[in-house]
């Protein structure tokens, strides 16, 4: 993984002793609110219901032992003993005091992590591939050039204060792990006669408005790779709505301007940008590139013991094919029946930061389903590393069944949110545990939000629930045969919403829906998508 140079560490603590100023004078009430507002949220730090949050970045949600244990320490010393993984593969904490915001920078700065442009109107966190150089289906570990991009948009001048925030994805393979063409763009690397380059998306997102990401250019050599990247982004900061944030995102350009005009314009500057030299040298993609190197494999066992049922059910559910064929990668569910999605304990996080020490050549991954992965296990090592999550709680067999929700914080902590994620999430997680369904279902993606604003991405759900205020009383409604993956689509809602003991039963009646209409071999998404909406709706409206 990327480690920082002098010129890196010096920028974080840099930062870091000017937000502590900032930080002081809002205290000694020398900054308003409205003026340090906009100075915090540079810094990932939100006033949320209760408290402050702190959104901490995790760059294409990489991480080692150190900094797990790090985010470990700091759980316990400045919140409440846990942290809060997000599907743009960051943490967050909850319950934040101001006075002690730049001491938590300070502490991130000294393990190379930091909280610069998680939010603001600025290019966030880029995002990745949780497989990224472990999968065996990739084209290239895509990891380098998003590092390049993490770069590049540190800090840029001309891009830290867009119209509207502004997300980057960036993926090696076919496989769309990622949601990358929900993103306001998304790269795909590829290779195209043995020549490596990127294929661009631009103007997906979620939210109010949710659109996917058409292809702008099939094939950016990669010595062009940040100019085109650039060229995209100029022509948004030109042309991006300032006057209305419901339409500021760049989805909303590129569907008014179209997406053939918007292309136009983004080759017209391309071809301009390529006149000024802003593309860094092959050499700094080369030396990114060594830190990404693979680890030192070593051949083994390429079966298992599968005597042990809850073993073998972890297994089949919980790893996956990797490039060697003595390893898997292994997910760690932060989703136990009736647990927070997402949520991990201090102690979790040290135990995550020991396994990946001893078995996964010092990496975890954050992964965008807001659990965490270690990316390299031997197959042999497999037993002692699933004994170990087990009895910490971490053993959940759940990845990508309906008990494997993501659910954003909702109510319970967010100021912008209508309904609470969390209660809801739980229930039906503990609903669908308690009965047993969960393996017949077999692969079906719930996602839940606690606002239009779609945190929990649920308008990519094969399920989606959106929570609304419908005259001061929390209400769901139910949306169905979204796709974050390379089949990518957009969940239709059902109709009328639901309150909280309605929306638990909705599922269940549609997953009733789905086991009695399914041919053999059909997802819950296969089958939506052959017999259409009205059957869920006869079931649920009657």
């Amino acid at each position: 993984m990327y480690q920082y140079d002098s010129y890196d560490q010096a920028m974080v603590d840099a930062r870091v002793e000017e937000f502590r100023d900032q930080a002081r004078r809002r205290l000694e009430g020398k900054l308003t609110e409205d003026q340090f507002k906009p100075l915090r949220l540079m810094n990932g730090l939100y006033l949320q219901l209760h408290a402050y949050m702190l959104r901490v970045a995790i760059p294409y949600g990489t991480l080692n032992p150190r900094q797990m244990e790090a985010l470990a320490t700091i759980a316990e010393k400045y919140d409440r003993g846990y942290g809060h993984f997000t599907t743009r593969q960051n943490i967050q904490y909850n319950w934040i005091k101001l006075e002690d915001a730049a001491d938590i920078l300070a502490d991130l700065s000294k393990v190379e992590m930091h909280a610069i442009q998680t939010s603001g109107n600025c290019i966030r966190n880029i995002s990745a591939d949780h497989f990224a150089g472990a999968a065996a289906d990739e084209v290239v570990d895509p990891r380098p050039y998003a590092e390049l991009m993490r770069q590049w948009s540190s800090f840029h001048p001309e891009f830290t204060y867009l119209p509207r925030k502004f997300k980057i994805a960036v993926i090696g393979s076919e496989t769309d792990r990622a949601a990358m063409r929900l993103h306001d763009i998304g790269i795909r690397i590829v290779k195209r006669d043995e020549e490596t380059g990127a294929q661009f998306f631009a103007g997906g997102g979620m939210g109010r408005t949710p659109m996917i990401a058409p292809m702008i250019r099939d094939f950016v050599p990669l010595d062009q790779l940040i100019t085109y990247a650039e060229a995209c982004l100029r022509v948004y900061n030109r042309y991006g709505r300032r006057d209305n944030k419901y339409k500021a995102r760049i989805k909303i350009l590129v569907h008014e301007l179209g997406a053939a005009e918007y292309t136009r314009q983004v080759e017209e500057e391309f071809a301009h940008m390529l006149t000024v030299g802003v593309e860094p040298p092959r050499e700094e993609l080369a030396r990114i590139a060594e830190h990404f190197a693979l680890p030192a494999f070593v051949d083994g066992p390429k079966t298992l013991d599968r005597s042990d049922p809850d073993f073998a059910l972890w297994v089949d559910r919980n790893t996956h094919r990797h490039k060697h064929d003595a390893y898997v990668s292994a997910v760690i569910s932060l989703k136990p029946a009736g647990g927070i999605p997402g949520d991990a304990t201090a102690d979790q996080m040290r135990l995550m930061a020991r396994l990946a020490k001893q078995y996964s050549f010092d990496e975890l991954r954050v992964m965008h389903t807001q659990n965490v992965l270690l990316p390299h296990v031997r197959i042999a090592d497999l037993h002692s590393v699933w004994s170990a999550l087990d009895e910490a709680g971490l053993g959940s067999p759940n990845m990508d069944t309906i008990e494997d929700i993501i659910a954003c914080p909702g109510l319970d902590y967010c100021s912008l949110a209508n309904a609470r994620s969390i209660p809801l999430a739980q229930r039906i997680s503990e609903r669908f545990a308690a009965s047993g369904r969960t393996a017949e279902l077999g692969e079906l993606k719930l996602k839940i939000s606690g606002c239009i604003n779609a945190c929990g991405h649920h308008h990519a759900g094969h399920i989606g629930i959106l929570g609304v205020d419908k005259k001061g009383v929390e209400n769901f409604q139910l949306s169905l045969g979204g796709s974050e993956a390379e089949d990518v689509s957009l969940a239709k809602i059902t109709g009328p919403g639901f309150d909280e003991d309605g929306v638990v039963a909705a599922v269940e009646k549609v997953t009733d829906v789905y086991l009695a209409s399914r041919t053999e071999g059909e997802r819950f998404l296969d089958t939506y998508r052959r017999i259409g909406m009205e059957p869920f709706k006869e079931a649920l409206y009657g």
